[in-house]
């Protein structure tokens, strides 16, 4: 049996995180080496999915609803623009095998600003 990924020791309580938004499925979190002004990932809270082709294909429904997070949180952190990036594979990138979106946003909004 493989080892819990580090979302799933997130979901765990044991690696911190800070979580900007959730639904029932899925958690939004801020990176830790943002590359981008606004850099949070998007993933279910089940780990069943390596890969978006492997969620896409097993529960196209779950993707909807990551997508829809990953809109939130861009609305609600920045000006609502944003990448949105799935990586596939070691050779694209991809380190931990739970799927996860990176929000990639520009500009933030004043609010998201602090005091």
């Amino acid at each position: 049996m493989s080892e819990p990924s580090v979302f799933t020791r997130i979901l765990n309580g044991e690696i911190p995180a800070e979580v900007v938004a959730e639904t029932e499925n899925a958690v939004a979190i801020k990176d830790i080496a943002p590359q981008a002004p606004v850099h949070v990932v998007v993933f279910p809270r089940d780990a069943t999915y390596r890969d978006v082709v492997e969620l896409a294909a097993g529960d196209p429904a779950l993707l909807t609803e990551i997508v829809g997070l990953a809109n939130s949180v861009a609305a609600d952190l920045s000006d609502g623009d944003f990448r949105l990036v799935f990586n596939r594979g070691a050779g694209a990138g991809q380190t931990v095998f739970h799927v996860h979106a990176h929000v990639l946003a520009g500009g933030l909004k004043e609010s998201s600003l602090g005091g």
